[in-house]
């Protein structure tokens, strides 16, 4: 297996609340990934982004009886990843709304910038 030392890996995640069992993998990878030194962006988009709205991965759960996709979001930062949200073209985003673990807002022609330049690529 090779090393992910300084190896960029980008994660892109589709999933939202109407899938919530899908929603924690994402960032329970990236944290994974993090731990092991690569650097990891995790991009929201489509249904994913509501997942940066305040309260919405507060009361998201993957299994029943399991942590919150909050959690998993935490978790996922405190190792280091980045992340970043979709800006929908005409959608008006309300900035106060959104947890304070979203690094930033990106737009889709940069995640197809960051698919180009990144080392590896999931969507999870």
């Amino acid at each position: 297996m090779s090393s992910t030392a300084n190896q960029r890996i980008l994660i892109v995640v589709n999933s939202g609340p109407s899938t919530p069992a899908r929603c924690a993998a994402p960032f329970y990878t990236a944290t994974l990934l993090a731990c092991m030194d690569a650097q990891v962006t995790v991009f929201l988009s489509g249904e994913a982004v509501q997942l940066a709205q305040t309260g919405v991965a507060d009361n998201l759960y993957a299994v029943a009886d399991g942590e919150s996709v909050r959690h998993f979001i935490q978790q996922a930062k405190t190792a280091g990843v980045r992340l970043l949200m979709c800006r929908a073209p005409g959608v008006v985003i309300d900035e106060h709304r959104l947890i304070f673990e979203l690094d930033e807002i990106a737009s889709g022609g940069e995640l197809a910038q960051m698919i180009l330049e990144y080392d590896k690529v999931l969507t999870l």
